[in-house]
């Protein structure tokens, strides 16, 4: 079955890689989508599951599989809107979402493309450093990737920024010792 799957692991990729660049084609040109994605990003439970996407992310890119990280991106991208639009929304999540609405429909100058390459920057320094295996550099970046969702948040949401904080730090640590556990036990099978 495990080779099975490794044959098929870059015919899998393409197509999660093609699903991810049309959910972002979609995301971006249609506003009618967007507005309904984000309607739904409102439900916090999506903010607390979003996270946890970074422990598959991890257990793929140490496994080599390139149809397992493209296929956990894709699901970690459209998570935003699994969640029912919530019956009561704070003032602080919708002032952050629509911050973040801004943000993103807004004019992409040199700063904001540099600012916002930080987050394929980190994900491709989180599956280099569990591909070669390295539990300290990826817990780093996994770390890197947390603190710097809330500066920015915090940057340019304000006060409604630190709305993301528990839903942050939540993940971080749930992430963290998953990842750590996981990664000791696939160590110490490969040396059985």
């Amino acid at each position: 079955m495990k080779r099975k799957l490794k044959r098929y692991d870059k015919t899998i990729a393409v197509i999660f890689g093609v699903l991810t660049l049309l959910f972002l084609i979609l995301a971006f040109t249609s506003k009618d989508f967007f507005e309904w994605a984000y309607e739904r990003h409102q439900n916090q439970l999506s903010w607390y599951l979003r996270p946890l996407f970074l422990i598959p992310f991890c257990y793929f890119a140490y496994k080599k599989s390139w149809g397992g990280i493209l296929g956990t991106i894709f699901l970690l991208l459209t998570s935003m809107f699994w969640f029912p639009k919530p019956e009561v929304i704070s003032e602080q999540v919708k002032q952050f979402l629509e911050m973040e609405k801004d943000y993103l429909s807004g004019d992409w100058g040199f700063a904001k493309l540099l600012m916002t390459s930080l987050i394929p920057i980190s994900f491709i320094a989180l599956g280099v450093a569990f591909w070669k295996r390295s539990l300290w550099f990826g817990l780093s970046v996994v770390i890197f990737m947390a603190v710097g969702k809330m500066v920015w948040s915090v940057a340019f949401g304000g006060e409604a920024g630190k709305s993301i904080f528990v839903p942050a730090i939540i993940g971080l640590v749930i992430c963290i010792s998953l990842i750590y556990i996981g990664f000791r036990k696939l160590e110490k099978k490969k040396r059985e």
